[in-house]
């Protein structure tokens, strides 16, 4: 079997561009993957097209050579979006070797450990615990779902005075414990917005009192040594990692005790084969992983079958796929979960190509504050 050619796609799920990669042979099969969209994420296309030089007329069977053959074409370490662009191969890949033996990729990665996949919804618009407490309500009658991520503002953090900006947040989760069933479990991500970790410190023990699920990311990424001292200041469970690109970052993370839970994103980091890499060192320093995964219902189904194959896995991040038609059989969560499908090969779901033909990019980027002196926010 031989790689005859790559094909990519600019689509949308709802408001968000969507990267799709497939990876046809000389024997039929199609491989599917899917790239961080990473802004600007229209540089993938050419990105991809140049790397489908490396890949032409080789066995595809072959991932870990090929994964890191690539990852050899480039003469420093590559960043986000060169890493995005070999994880999309990396999951067509997989799913080329798991169709070819007729098996789901789990399988391949030694078999599921669990049954089904625990998920947790992200509720971004519900500024009232009331509202949130029926936003929560909803999403657990509609798919099971009892465990949920929020943001902890409820200001403006660039313009308000901290010491308020911790008492509001911690008194919304103070209200919104007391609003829902004892046993929903609610995560607060705040988005690396915040500059010192002491605040970020004064932030996650104000919301430690009323039992987070996880707070998850409230510095920028760069200085590990500040995560190592940020999580020793912390009463609660400190996650983090949708931002690091490597094992080799997430070993320094690591190595400083710099969290409790990490969050590598699948369409980043190089594929399935570079995240059972970093979920070993995870495991050898007891330490969970829960993938970072905004992404679409192809991305979700990636995330299934590494997740069902990992004794370290604790949950995945899930993003219903209400607006996003190119999947056509998506993953949908029954009472919190997802259902692994042990009679489909490769990824389990069937690609919708009429839908990825057609011109449905959407642009998106980030919202960048403003301070009331003018300069801006950490997004």
């Amino acid at each position: 079997m031989r790689i005859d050619r790559l094909r990519t796609f600019m689509t949308r799920d709802k408001d968000r561009p969507r990267v799709i990669l497939a990876i046809d042979t000389d024997q039929g099969l199609t491989g599917w993957g899917e790239c961080y969209n990473h802004g600007p994420d229209k540089a993938l296309i050419p990105l991809l097209d140049y790397l489908s030089g490396f890949l032409a007329g080789q066995d595809p069977r072959r991932v870990e050579f090929l994964t890191h053959h690539l990852l050899q074409q480039a003469r420093f370490p590559p960043g986000a979006l060169g890493l995005a662009a070999i994880s999309a191969i990396d999951h067509a890949l997989w799913d080329i070797s798991a169709k070819a033996l007729g098996m789901p990729v789990f399988q391949l990665l030694g078999g599921h450990v669990r049954d089904r996949v625990k998920v947790y919804a992200g509720v971004y618009t519900a500024p009232d615990p009331l509202l949130a407490r029926d936003e929560l309500a909803r999403l657990r009658e509609a798919h099971g779902f009892t465990a949920f991520k929020l943001s902890p503002y409820r200001n403006d953090i660039h313009a308000t005075r901290w010491g308020e900006v911790v008492r509001t947040s911690a008194e919304y989760f103070r209200a919104l414990r007391e609003a829902v069933p004892s046993d929903t479990e609610i995560a607060f991500d705040a988005h690396a917005k915040i500059y010192e970790p002491v605040q970020a410190a004064q932030l996650g023990n104000a919301l430690a009192p009323y039992d987070p699920l996880f707070f998850e990311e409230p510095i920028r990424p760069e200085n590990f040594e500040a995560w190592g001292e940020l999580k020793r200041a912390l009463t609660c469970t400190l996650a983090t990692g949708e931002s690091l690109y490597s094992r080799f970052e997430f070993l320094r993370l690591l190595q400083v005790r710099g969290c409790d839970i990490i969050q590598p994103d699948i369409c980043v980091v190089g594929g399935i084969t570079e995240m059972r890499r970093i979920a070993a060192l995870a495991d050898a320093h007891y330490v969970s992983i829960a993938p970072h995964n905004p992404m679409g219902p192809l991305a979700t189904a990636v995330n299934l079958h590494f997740c069902a194959s990992q004794p370290g896995f604790r949950f995945l991040e899930y993003r219903l796929p209400e607006g996003a038609p190119y999947v056509r059989d998506p993953y949908l969560p029954v009472g919190g979960y997802l259902e692994l499908r042990h009679d489909r090969p490769g990824w389990g779901v069937e690609m919708d190509e009429a839908v990825l033909a057609r011109d449905d990019y959407i642009h998106w980027q980030r919202k960048v504050p403003l301070r009331p002196d003018g300069s801006t926010g950490y997004a």
